[in-house]
């Protein structure tokens, strides 16, 4: 099967690497794999917001970004 690679960028780790997924990975799939509770982050792909049953492709740069609430 054919792999893609993605740019992820992890704000609450401060770090950014290159991850080779399967083609037709989504969105809920890297985190899962990365171990990211989805309802504590937001992903954004080429600075735009994406759903977690996104489909990622080939070169993609995302950010996982932290969701922080309080009163």
């Amino acid at each position: 099967m054919h792999k893609i690679n993605v740019n992820v960028f992890i704000d609450r780790e401060n770090s950014s690497k290159i991850i080779s997924l399967d083609v037709d990975t989504t969105v809920k799939a890297l985190l899962n794999k990365a171990g990211i509770n989805p309802v504590t982050v937001i992903v954004s792909r080429n600075n735009e917001l994406i759903l977690e049953d996104e489909k990622l492709r080939d070169k993609d740069e995302i950010r996982i970004l932290s969701v922080i609430s309080g009163g």
